[in-house]
């Protein structure tokens, strides 16, 4: 009877502002509400779905937007070219690179090599250095172009090391093929096998994967191409090498190049500088005679 009366009963706005609205107009004119009158849920139920089918259809009509879809895709896309371009700048910088621990006289002393002969001779690697003190290079790869550049750097070295009385040698960590012997062009010095691979420690550091998305690789491979060197993929790569100027008797390591990186070649003017420092052994009156 009040339902005609009511403006709130003629939109679907749910079963209690149906009866909230009848029991006011019952208080107004000082009736109570008869049960008869009192709305039941199943006949506000039609209200009701229609209400929520009506927000359902006002939520979900977003979803037949196209430019909802391509906002989202924009949003992945800025997203994954920022992730793409932090990794890129983290991976050119220092941070996860493997930090070099310093190897000890005692350490290098106590290293194994073996001769590269058909029948080996194994010996102490303080041998090398005992007497004239000596540069050493730990190759990482004899195929590496880089390495080959490196070693054609320290090569050029050899007339003033000869004038100093200072050998040059390098240590490869495997003999694969005949990667050793196409290395001797390029390296005037003696090479050795560090099996143990003792000169790349004491703790050995890799560089992975994370070396193709570095500027400096890419800026080293360039620079040994357009110097006309060339290589192969024959052997182990990924453990790097080094450079050692180590002093007489226990004179010391008076220079230690931890490749941080491939291609990272040691500087020239500081193994001379090194070398320089060499202090020979005083010859007794006995030995002169």
């Amino acid at each position: 009877m009040f339902s005609g009366d009511c403006p709130q009963l003629k939109e679907p706005q749910g079963f209690w502002v149906a009866w909230s609205c009848q029991w006011s107009e019952l208080r107004a004119i000082g009736g109570t509400p008869e049960p008869h009158l009192q709305p039941s849920p199943a006949a506000c139920s039609p209200w009701v779905s229609r209400s929520q089918r009506v927000r359902t259809a006002d939520e979900m009509s977003f979803l037949q937007d196209p430019s909802f879809f391509t906002m989202g895709m924009w949003s992945i896309g800025a997203g994954a070219l920022g992730a793409a371009a932090l990794a890129l700048l983290l991976a050119n910088t220092d941070v996860f690179l493997p930090k070099p621990q310093k190897a000890t006289l005692e350490y290098l002393e106590d290293i194994d090599l073996k001769t590269l002969e058909k029948e080996p001779v194994t010996f102490k690697a303080k041998a090398l250095w005992e007497n004239n003190g000596a540069v050493i290079m730990a190759v990482r790869r004899p195929g590496c172009f880089l390495c080959r550049e490196e070693a054609a750097d320290l090569s050029s070295l050899k007339p003033k090391l000869d004038e100093l009385g200072i050998p040059l040698y390098a240590v490869v960590k495997e003999h694969v093929k005949t990667e050793v012997k196409d290395f001797q062009p390029y390296f005037k010095g003696e090479i050795f096998l560090d099996e143990k691979k003792k000169f790349y420690g004491p703790e050995r550091r890799k560089m992975m994967f994370m070396g193709f998305v570095r500027l400096g690789v890419w800026y080293n491979f360039f620079r040994a191409r357009s110097g006309g060197f060339s290589g192969n993929l024959e052997g182990e790569g990924f453990i790097l090498g080094g450079v050692f100027v180590v002093g007489p008797g226990k004179q010391g390591i008076l220079l230690e190049h931890r490749e941080k990186e491939f291609g990272d070649k040691v500087n020239l003017v500081s193994v001379l500088e090194a070398a320089k420092k060499i202090i020979k052994p005083q010859t007794s009156a006995s030995e002169k005679k």
